[in-house]
């Protein structure tokens, strides 16, 4: 939790509550359904809480806005997203039922409001968002196709609407289709060594009828 309060030391009282309870809530889940790796578990707030938040230092969200988290996984990086901004809505959905289970479970133990988590495969549906988040699903010309319908047309953030993409590694390749896509590099907004080689990708992406 100190490194979350590191980063980010404006939380209000209610948020730091919440952030505090994910440490115990996952190792906790994760005994029971392996959703974060035995090795991870003990450097959550470090791999996965604060990487999570590494999409909030390229864009805050607004009140009103909406978030689609595409394969999330245990809830990464859309549950510490919804903590950091509870006045945006969150759509979390993943193929597999017993993650979306501890998603639910989390959610209802830190009483989020601005979550709903199902079972849901991408590019199935036509609900809009401002933005899609992701932690690594897949190469980006495949995630464009699965989500490209899913992007609102009006923009309210200083970022048009598009694509926040959690990824690390030379994306020099995987990028080339996409002359558009901006790479922050999270060493850049946190110092541990974990961080030198992880991005967060930025695509604005069209809305498409």
């Amino acid at each position: 939790m100190t490194i979350i309060h590191k980063y980010f030391p404006d939380l209000t009282e209610e948020q730091q509550g919440k952030f505090s309870k994910l440490g115990d809530l996952y190792k906790e889940w994760n005994a029971k359904i392996n959703v974060i790796s035995r090795k991870d578990i003990d450097s959550l707030y470090e791999r996965h809480v604060l990487h999570s938040l590494g999409i909030a230092k390229i864009q805050e969200f607004k009140p009103g806005s909406s978030v689609l988290d595409v394969g999330t996984g245990g809830g990464f990086p859309g549950i510490p997203l919804a903590i950091l901004f509870p006045d945006t809505q969150f759509y979390l959905i993943d193929v597999i039922a017993k993650k979306i289970k501890v998603v639910n479970e989390v959610v209802k133990a830190l009483d989020l409001k601005n979550v709903k988590a199902e079972q849901r495969r991408a590019g199935t549906f036509d609900e809009r968002f401002d933005f899609i988040v992701s932690r690594a699903v897949t190469n980006m010309p495949d995630f464009v196709k699965w989500i490209r319908k899913n992007v609102k047309k009006n923009s309210k953030h200083e970022l048009k609407n598009g694509i926040l993409y959690l990824k690390g590694g030379d994306l020099t390749e995987e990028l080339g289709l996409f002359p558009r896509a901006q790479q922050y590099n999270l060493s850049d907004y946190f110092e541990e060594e974990f961080f030198e080689t992880k991005k967060v990708v930025y695509l604005p992406l069209k809305y498409k009828t």
